[in-house]
């Protein structure tokens, strides 16, 4: 007999963004932005709204990402569903190890990161700081991450699918708000005289508790997708 349940609640959301926001990728490129702003005679004020384009192209991209994958696992028949579950759950334990090998092993073997030709593409394109360069360099660091780095979100967006109603669409911007939340706080504390190279020092020296973290988290929550794929879990 099955649980009935309302999973993902709100803490469950709010957790799995939290973790996924420490994002080397989006973090590493907001900072790299800001770099170029100040060391080309751009002001504090300047740096900040660009930092504010650029956050609002992220969060608008992954929500948009989040509701078309929604859209799409909804019109899957439900004959189908649990077995799709279970593949999902597979991809994010795997993904959940590959990050647990990183805190021990980093760059060492395979891991989930953006390649380095799109590396290279996203730091050129972070010199262009006009507003509608940020906001393409925004949307373009959400949508080459996305299937790199994504596997939290996928997991959450798996979940909300089974029972997507204005609650999960609800949670699904909660999420997204959440996930851009260290970006703000990274600007703001730029903004208030925070030195940009401190910044730099501090993700570099935490990287591997980031895989880590997100390593736990990923294997935790294809637990969760196997229980609701298999029923002992019901949602809604």
């Amino acid at each position: 007999m099955g649980i009935e349940s309302e999973l993902p609640t709100i803490l469950t959301v709010i957790l799995t963004a939290a973790i996924d926001s420490i994002n080397p990728c989006a973090i590493g490129v907001l900072i790299l932005m800001m770099s170029v702003v100040l060391a080309g005679g751009g002001t504090l004020k300047r740096m900040l709204f660009l930092g504010f384009v650029y956050c609002f192209a992220v969060f608008a991209v992954y929500l948009a990402a989040g509701i078309g994958l929604v859209y799409f696992l909804g019109r899957i028949p439900l004959a189908v569903t649990e077995y799709l579950s279970i593949s999902v759950a597979l991809l994010v334990v795997l993904a959940g190890i590959l990050e647990i090998k990183d805190y021990f092993w980093y760059g060492r073997g395979f891991s989930l990161a953006i390649p380095a030709g799109m590396a290279k593409k996203i730091q050129g394109f972070a010199s262009h700081t006009t507003v509608w360069g940020i906001a393409f360099l925004g949307g373009f660091v959400s949508a080459v991450e996305l299937p790199c780095t994504g596997a939290p979100y996928l997991a959450i967006i798996t979940i909300l699918a089974q029972y997507f109603d204005w609650k999960a669409f609800t949670l699904l911007v909660i999420y997204n708000i959440v996930f851009v939340l260290p970006l703000i706080i990274i600007l703001l504390l730029v903004a208030s005289g925070k030195k940009i190279q401190e910044i730099k020092g501090w993700k570099q020296d935490n990287r591997g508790f980031m895989r880590l973290a997100i390593g736990i988290l990923l294997v935790g929550l294809s637990w969760l997708l196997i229980l609701i794929a298999n029923g002992t879990i019901n949602l809604g």
